[in-house]
């Protein structure tokens, strides 16, 4: 048999089928009911969000056969030959549907002068045709032909959106995900379906059963234990900064993805938060009984506050411009030390506690 990708295996078929995009789904779907169908679309948002899925599902509700569907892939086909080839193309008829649609995968890519020679063509295109622009930077697209395309911007799936994604796929190949195996790869997925799925799939191919556990996601994604992140956080509660710091190096030394560190932080803590302000919040569809368990021991000593959670959000956001990828974290550590007044921290060795 013919191996076939879980991201697409999955992919949705059809508009009921689609996760996460519910504005987009209900405004395309109203303009196939009225006929009022654009000439040109761009949908812009991150890595597997759906774009091209939609793209393809839009060609196919407007009654498009795949003869009369059209992907290309920019990075590929990006200079002035490849569109001006486009733009002898679309004139042509289609073989056996109203319309003719092209979907131009990563957009952003093309050269300036082939925006420039497919420019003409938005602007006045075949009445058969209409264009599906895909792309991650929307900001790169020149703003004459972004002004000439109905623009829908995707939305990247929250964790529990992916989660409950994750957790269907793995219970239709028929294995298990224990504990909060289903989380982390959700958080490892970083926004991405595609990418949530792929991690799923080499879980599965690793594994010799039918049980997939926390600690096989940790092994194929470099992600941090649980018990890490969990002695961080105790630490942060009960001020404990040096052991922070001490489980932050350990982290390194043991090769752990500081992004991917960062978030589970961030997750965890923001559960915290939340629980310490109202103790009946619910985080049943984000984390297992055993996270949440603990999340209401530490919100329950109060010690976790806002000032927090926005020191660990900021070092978040450097992580990637960082010349030492944990150095963020340490900072986080060290500013929230330095705002309790914590003097043991800064004091020579020979006189701390």
């Amino acid at each position: 048999m013919v191996h076939i990708a879980l991201y697409r295996k999955y992919r949705p078929q059809t508009f009921k089928e689609v996760i996460g995009q519910d504005a987009i789904v209900t405004t395309l779907s109203g303009e196939l009911k009225s006929g009022k169908v654009s000439h040109a679309y761009l949908f812009a948002g991150s890595r597997g969000t759906g774009k091209t899925s939609i793209a393809r599902i839009f060609a196919r509700e407007l009654g498009t056969t795949d003869k009369d569907t059209y992907e290309i892939d920019a990075a590929s086909n990006r200079g002035i030959d490849d569109i001006r080839a486009l733009r002898e193309a679309v004139l042509t008829l289609p073989f056996d549907s109203k319309y003719k649609v092209y979907i131009v995968d990563e957009a952003h890519m093309l050269t300036k002068e082939a925006f420039n020679a497919l420019l003409k063509t938005l602007e006045e295109p075949p009445a058969h045709v209409v264009f599906i622009l895909a792309t991650t930077e929307m900001q790169k697209l020149p703003e004459t032909i972004v002004s000439r395309c109905q623009v829908f911007e995707f939305k990247r799936p929250s964790v529990e959106i992916i989660r409950s994604v994750v957790i269907s796929a793995a219970k239709a190949e028929g294995v298990t995900l224990e504990g909060n195996s289903a989380e982390l790869i959700a958080v490892a997925g970083d926004g991405s379906f595609r990418d949530a799925y792929g991690i799923l799939e080499r879980v599965i191919a690793s594994s010799t059963g039918k049980k997939i556990t926390a600690d096989m996601i940790e092994e194929t994604t470099g992600a941090p234990k649980q018990t890490l992140v969990n002695t961080i956080i105790s630490a942060l509660a009960e001020k404990k900064w040096p052991e922070a710091l001490e489980s932050l190096r350990r982290a390194v030394e043991t090769g752990n993805d500081m992004s991917l560190l960062s978030k589970l932080l961030i997750i965890k803590l923001r559960a915290v938060l939340m629980l310490s302000i109202d103790p009946k919040s619910d985080f049943s569809k984000t984390f297992s009984e055993e996270d949440i368990a603990f999340a209401n021991k530490i919100a329950a000593g109060k010690n976790i506050t806002a000032e927090t959670l926005l020191a660990f959000l900021s070092a978040h956001e450097h992580i990637a411009r960082a010349p030492l990828p944990e150095l963020p974290l340490e900072l986080a550590i060290l500013t929230l030390a330095e705002k309790g007044n914590d003097q043991r921290l800064f004091s020579p060795a020979s006189t701390r506690e």
